[in-house]
């Protein structure tokens, strides 16, 4: 077993789909042998954005049993609920003491999700002119990135530094991250230098490890946007819990470029994440995939593509569904046993870092 350790979590927010799958979790499967693995459902990360209480408590389940269902073994691997370990909380309170608010408004998902367009600036004035010209407006109308502001939640803004603060509460070496993700990751490297400069070492600075394979599975509705358990349209993912008739049904709809040939290639941007997610679940390469459906349409390639889904997804619910509550919960609360450990000391280091009395 490697000394090194990895960190990762996926929100139980929306339906976990195949592209969280073969982002992140699939890696996870692998990692665990070669890594003290430690994994979460980070539900503190899911309540940035409005979240129904009982279906968050649902979710929260559902996630866990996902992990295991998908080959994340407790003898293996920690896993535990976010919310259960409150230095989480705690840690990223004293990260935000050292975090300039500079650092988080160069954070492209915030600006992707509260909808607002500017450039990397130091200022409100700055953000409002430049917020003014990308919208055409006058420039003595920039006071409208305050209502802008208004709208969006400050743990939408934060939530990079309780990231931060995951990764950093266990000494995490090395961080499983999608592309997206980099940004932030960056911050989690920022944070740790600078609280080490400051207060003294006390944080690894954790480095990325990115999966290129899969590293961005699109929409199915969309090839130039990720697919995404918050999207609008169920046509946008294949979910993890999709019965056949559901997969194929989206599969059927799923968007396609023009002409007909079973081509992979950038041109083709649609079909070519279409070709990704057949490569990814059959372990066939793109040649051998092109050469199947020679002389074939879209059609016979969509149909091929559902049966090879759906074989996936039948086993892997049978496990899921396997998988009782009370089961998951024990698993979940022995692995938040064992990293409380880890991050009451961590905690109690920091804390006597910033000078309180511990």
């Amino acid at each position: 077993m490697n000394n090194q350790r990895i960190f990762s979590g996926v929100q139980p927010s929306g339906s976990l789909h195949i592209g969280n799958y073969l982002g992140a979790i699939k890696n996870w499967v692998e990692l665990q042998n070669k890594f003290d693995a430690i994994f979460c459902v980070v539900d503190l990360h899911a309540i940035t954005v409005p979240q129904n209480p009982e279906e968050l408590k649902k979710k929260t389940i559902e996630a866990a049993k996902i992990y295991l269902a998908a080959g994340i073994d407790p003898e293996k691997s920690t896993i535990f609920i976010q919310s259960h370990i409150s230095e989480h909380a705690e840690l990223a309170w004293i990260l935000n003491t050292i975090t300039k608010t500079g650092d988080l408004l160069k954070m492209t998902q915030f600006k992707d999700k509260a909808l607002i367009d500017f450039k990397e600036v130091d200022s409100a004035e700055e953000i409002g002119r430049e917020y003014s010209k990308s919208q055409n407006l006058y420039l003595e109308e920039f006071k409208n990135w305050k209502s802008i502001f208004s709208k969006s939640y400050a743990g939408l803004f934060n939530y990079p530094i309780l990231m931060a603060a995951d990764i950093l509460l266990y000494d995490t070496d090395v961080v499983p991250v999608g592309e997206d993700q980099l940004q932030h990751i960056e911050l989690a490297r920022t944070l740790a230098r600078r609280f080490n400069k400051k207060f003294g070492e006390t944080f690894v600075v954790p480095e990325p490890y990115i999966q290129k394979e899969t590293m961005r599975i699109m929409g199915l509705d969309d090839p130039a946007k990720k697919m995404s358990k918050s999207a609008t349209s169920e046509y946008n993912y294949i979910s993890l819990t999709d019965d056949e008739e559901t997969v194929r049904r989206k599969i059927k709809k799923a968007v396609t470029d023009s002409g007909s040939e079973i081509i992979y290639s950038d041109e083709k941007p649609a079909l070519k994440n279409l070709i990704n997610i057949y490569t990814s679940f059959s372990g066939k390469t793109f040649q051998e995939i092109e050469k199947t459906y020679q002389g074939k349409g879209y059609a016979d390639f969509k149909n091929g593509l559902a049966d090879i889904l759906v074989k996936f997804l039948k086993p892997f619910q049978e496990k899921m569904n396997a998988i009782s509550d009370e089961q998951v919960l024990g698993i979940l609360q022995k692995g938040a046993e064992k990293v409380y450990l880890i991050a009451q000391e961590k905690m109690k280091d920091a804390k006597k870092k910033v000078g309180f009395i511990v």
